[in-house]
């Protein structure tokens, strides 16, 4: 292979262990979203207070860290974020007024933390979603590891990571916005259910999105890559 073909074709990625890609993601959902809707509720029927209830009801999302923690045997970028969060929120719920509707604005501010770390990891050698795309992309093996490693010198995926970086962190302050002005203006015990099901519906549009412009971005490097070899191919015939 040539040296303008190495440095345009990417090379293709290892065999992905699919059952247990699909475990994570249900172990995920189920720990974030189910758990701690059932947990509230029912410390609610049984005379807990909204606070208490919902500070118990966020032990779950501790425990998904955890599993994922025990499951991979290694602290990854995206653990270390996760467990920084996680440690955040647990200080700013100790901060201001012990309310219930205090704990969901506070709760929402660290999403819109997360917004900004996006944004302020654009100045960093990689941004956020590199480490992010690489905890999804691959199954966590040393190949698939260094395959995902090894996509950095490409330009065009530099420009993908960094084009999905700045829409996370935008739409996620965004998001934040719209659920502390939710909080003042919906009952708590909606605002519960609400909570939850909206930072993972737009997890869920995020993830869509960003699936289909990995895609057309990954078709857009092929076309340009099967361009360049015909362009030498060309340069490299005899004339006529």
């Amino acid at each position: 292979m040539s040296a303008p073909e190495a440095q345009t074709e990417r090379p293709a990625p290892p065999p992905r262990k699919g059952g247990a890609a699909a475990l994570g993601w249900i172990l995920t959902i189920g720990l974030n979203v189910v758990a701690p809707i059932i947990t509230y509720n029912q410390l609610r029927d049984h005379g807990w207070s909204e606070f208490a209830a919902l500070l118990l009801s966020s032990a779950w999302p501790v425990l998904d860290s955890a599993v994922n923690l025990a499951w991979r045997r290694k602290l990854d970028e995206f653990a270390v974020v996760t467990l920084v969060f996680l440690v955040i929120t647990a200080v700013v719920s100790l901060i201001g007024a012990h309310s219930a509707r205090a704990l969901l604005i506070k709760d929402s501010g660290v999403t819109g933390l997360f917004g900004l770390l996006c944004l302020a990891t654009l100045l960093a050698p990689r941004p956020l979603m590199f480490y992010f795309g690489r905890k999804f992309a691959t199954d966590g093996t040393p190949a698939s590891t260094a395959w995902w490693n090894g996509l950095w010198q490409y330009e065009g995926f530099r420009r993908t990571m960094i084009v999905m970086t700045t829409v996370w962190g935008v739409v996620y302050l965004v998001e934040a916005g719209v659920r502390i002005a939710l909080a003042f203006v919906v009952d708590t015990d909606t605002m519960v259910v609400v909570s939850p099901v909206m930072l993972y519906a737009v997890l869920g549009c995020l993830g869509v999105w960003t699936a289909m412009y990995g895609r057309r971005s990954q078709a857009e490097g092929e076309r340009r890559a099967a361009e360049a070899a015909a362009a030498e191919a060309g340069a490299g015939a005899p004339a006529a």
